[in-house]
């Protein structure tokens, strides 16, 4: 959805590349005093009716580049943003993944430790017997009990941890805790792939979203820089009209009753109290910071990447 509202807000950016056109009808009813110099119409009426359909056409030139930045601006923000929801799968696959091995782990780990207290149970039955029948002495017993006891009670966290698991997995997955089906991971079946694709590390790091994310950002930082310069520079805009004016509605278009018009008009900023200069200011520190944030994000990748391929080494 937020991709969709970047793609979107791109395209009405593209809308300031074109001409507006608007249409508009007026129809008014006027009296003019009876003591005026002279009535409107031709016809000496003092009382009349006025209708005036036009359509209205604006544009603005591109001389200073303010709009092509400024949609440069948006489609790199449009990029940020996909970059933004790749890296939130990505992200999302690793997490289910992670919770997948350790949700098999901690199993592992309560069936290990079930089998652990059956021997120790067994065990401690044995231990009784012979005490019963005077071949073990009640120092023997007291051991295994002591030993059962500490098995038995490191069994309750781990099916805590467990069920604390499967509900961060269903979460994962986008379903609530009693709706997740209740199968089983297998330490044992999970493994590496066999082959992993061999590449330099750096061409890992290009193809990770959150670097090209940094780098749209730094891209649209960019654009930004351009936007607040052009809004210093002059600004030019061309505008026509057309229409009719009558007295009644059937004469409307009727030879006589039409008017257009040309126009245009340039302004430039003179003084602004400093707010045009320091904008422009604000845009180039934040161009800087993408710029840092960039060079940050690199470096962490660069990290992130050479201590899984050292981890992938050593497993």
């Amino acid at each position: 959805a937020a991709l969709a509202v970047a793609r979107e807000t791109t395209r009405a950016g593209w809308g300031t590349y074109y001409p507006s056109v608007a249409a508009g009808f007026s129809a008014s009813r006027q009296q003019d005093p009876p003591g005026a110099l002279a009535p409107v119409p031709s016809n000496n009426a003092f009382l009349y009716n006025l209708f005036t359909p036009q359509v209205s056409v604006s544009y603005v030139p591109d001389v200073f580049g303010l709009n092509r930045r400024g949609v440069e601006s948006l489609q790199a923000q449009e990029q940020a943003v996909r970059f933004q929801a790749i890296a939130a799968r990505v992200t999302l696959t690793a997490n289910v993944v992670v919770a997948a091995i350790q949700q098999a782990a901690l199993q592992a780990q309560v069936d290990a430790t079930r089998r652990m207290i059956d021997a120790n149970t067994r065990m401690l039955g044995i231990l009784r017997y012979q005490a019963a029948k005077g071949y073990a002495g009640r120092l023997d017993v007291a051991a295994q009990e002591s030993q059962l006891a500490q098995v038995a009670a490191t069994l309750p966290p781990l099916i805590k941890q467990l069920a604390q698991q499967h509900d961060l997995l269903a979460a994962l997955a986008g379903q609530f805790p009693s709706r997740l089906p209740d199968g089983k991971f297998d330490l044992a079946s999970l493994q590496l792939p066999q082959d992993l694709p061999l590449s330099l590390p750096s061409q890992l790091v290009v193809q990770r979203p959150d670097v090209r994310q940094a780098q749209a950002n730094m891209h649209a930082a960019s654009a930004q820089v351009g936007v607040a310069t052009a809004n210093r520079l002059p600004n030019i805009t061309c505008t026509a009209n057309v229409g009719s004016n009558a007295l009644a509605i059937g004469q409307v278009f009727k030879a006589g009753t039409g008017f257009w018009s040309l126009g245009a008009d340039i302004a430039a900023p003179i003084f602004q109290g400093g707010t045009l200069l320091h904008q422009q200011r604000a845009a180039k520190a934040a161009y800087v910071q993408a710029a840092a944030q960039y060079r940050s994000t690199v470096l962490t990748a660069f990290q992130n990447v050479a201590d899984t391929l050292a981890a992938l080494e050593q497993d």
